[in-house]
């Protein structure tokens, strides 16, 4: 029993090894195929170059998972992409752009990225708020077990109430299949920080979220400056290095991050004003604590459902203007 013990240890150990190392290579080819479109499209505007990012990404990403999957039938590790991005840009930062950035902006960068990488590392380990049998007492006990569920390939939803303990956004247990618990206030499970979110680490996601932003912005600012004092964006294509082209792509790339992860925070700055999860927005019609139930007028055969939010603090009380916000 040890041996086995230790045997799928390894293997596990293994396979993640593995993972990231097939990160590490997708994220070094990624910045490559990017650093294509100011190599030969540098005559195009801002814009197109940025579309053109945009549309390479995408089929670079299909792509190369399809070639993983099918082909070499290896899967790689979402965290460690993350991480390796992370380490690509302040890597490229400092043996490229670093030489010509003030040293305030070159102490604020540094500092960010140091703090990415703990709140990445802080998130993946944190507990999002696992709700087990013993300490289920205080929500809503647990009359079935997660074997049942994955037996049964039901999801089975845990009553919600508001909690007891006064925060603002209430305590609601939900079943995530991919870590197959109940977590207390599930928002969503993120691929890319390997990890539930919950009532435990929704505020340090948040916190992250703005962290990359920052971090973003701050290496806009520091590759700015370097393609303005190198004149790079002033030679044509041919004459510029690998590593001016890499300058021009990892602005863009920085860029697109930029743009969907604004909007993916302000989604969820508007999910803590209305008190809602993401999970909840998406499936409100699994909880019946989210159904209103409209009984048929005269004329009509069947009574009509709608979405009411129980948890909501007045911010949107009336229904039929949240149905029309949510249309």
């Amino acid at each position: 029993m040890v041996e086995t013990q230790d045997q799928r240890k390894h293997l596990a150990q293994s396979k993640s090894i593995g993972r990231c190392i097939v990160s590490f290579i997708f994220v070094f080819l990624t910045q490559l195929v990017l650093s294509l479109v100011p190599r030969f499209f540098s005559a195009s505007s801002f814009l197109t170059q940025l579309a053109l990012s945009v549309l390479l990404l995408l089929l670079f990403m299909g792509f190369g998972g399809w070639c993983r999957r099918r082909l070499l039938q290896v899967h790689a590790s979402a965290p460690a992409f993350v991480f390796f991005n992370i380490l690509f840009i302040w890597g490229f930062y400092v043996s490229v752009i670093r030489q010509a950035v003030p040293l305030l902006n070159d102490a604020v960068f540094s500092c960010e990225v140091v703090f990415l990488v703990i709140g990445l590392y802080s998130i993946l380990t944190s507990d999002p708020g696992i709700v087990t049998n013993g300490s289920a007492s205080s929500d809503q006990p647990l009359n079935s077990s997660v074997s049942q569920v994955d037996n049964h390939d039901e999801e089975l939803e845990l009553p919600c109430h508001e909690s007891t303990e006064g925060s603002g956004l209430g305590t609601r247990v939900r079943y995530c299949r991919s870590c197959k618990a109940y977590i207390k206030g599930l928002d969503h499970h993120c691929p890319a920080f390997g990890n539930c979110i919950g009532q435990n680490n929704h505020l340090l996601f948040l916190i992250l979220l703005f962290g990359f932003i920052s971090t973003e912005a701050s290496y806009l600012v520091c590759a700015s400056l370097f393609a303005a004092k190198s004149g790079i964006l002033d030679r044509p294509s041919m004459e510029r290095t690998l590593s001016e082209n890499l300058a021009v792509s990892t602005i863009l790339f920085t860029i697109l991050q930029l743009v969907w992860q604004v909007v993916f925070v302000i989604w969820h700055i508007y999910c803590v004003c209305v008190n809602i999860r993401t999970d909840e927005w998406i499936n409100w019609k699994k909880y019946p604590e989210f159904l209103l139930v409209v009984q048929p007028q005269p004329g009509q055969r069947f009574a009509n459902v709608r979405f009411r939010n129980p948890y909501d603090k007045g911010i949107l009380q009336n229904v039929e203007e949240f149905l029309a916000l949510r249309a």
